[in-house]
């Protein structure tokens, strides 16, 4: 028995770009980058960032296109596929079987660049809080029957 499949969360790199085959089908590209975060032997911390080729078939490639936009975080699941062309050329992608989309940023996620007046939601509520009496997950009633796993 052989096994290909491959499992990325991330973030999309660009806008998925829809095509239609010949015949029909409906076919959207785009691209994933994953992070990982390590130590080296040394102690340092690494961040690494991968890029995921995402091609995506059928009715689900056109909900793609039409939900997802750079930015927006998405699961996909699928099997690598290795196309070429050219006998020098070639690309390996993630045929998606799966596409979950990620949570939608709302409208305090978005920070314009431009607007130096901005003050963070979390800034905000620190300064509402009278005497700098923050709330700690001491001073919460938290019932360990409550948890549901």
């Amino acid at each position: 028995m052989y096994i290909n499949t491959a499992m990325v969360f991330g973030n999309l790199t660009r806008d998925p770009e829809l095509k239609t085959l010949p015949n029909g089908t409906a076919v959207a590209s785009f691209s994933i980058a994953t992070n990982r975060s390590h130590k080296k032997i040394d102690g340092t911390r690494v961040e690494e960032t991968e890029f995921h080729n995402i091609i995506v078939y059928g009715a689900q490639a056109e909900s793609c296109a039409q939900y997802l936009k750079k930015g927006s975080s998405a699961y996909v699941q699928g099997r690598l596929q290795t196309r070429s062309w050219d006998r020098r050329q070639y690309r390996t992608e993630i045929a998606a079987d799966r596409v979950q989309f990620g949570p939608r940023p709302t409208k305090s996620d978005v920070v314009p660049e431009t607007d130096p007046d901005h003050v963070p939601d979390a800034e905000r509520a620190a300064d509402a809080m009278p005497g700098g009496d923050y709330p700690t997950p001491e001073s919460e009633d938290i019932n360990p029957d409550d948890i549901p796993f």
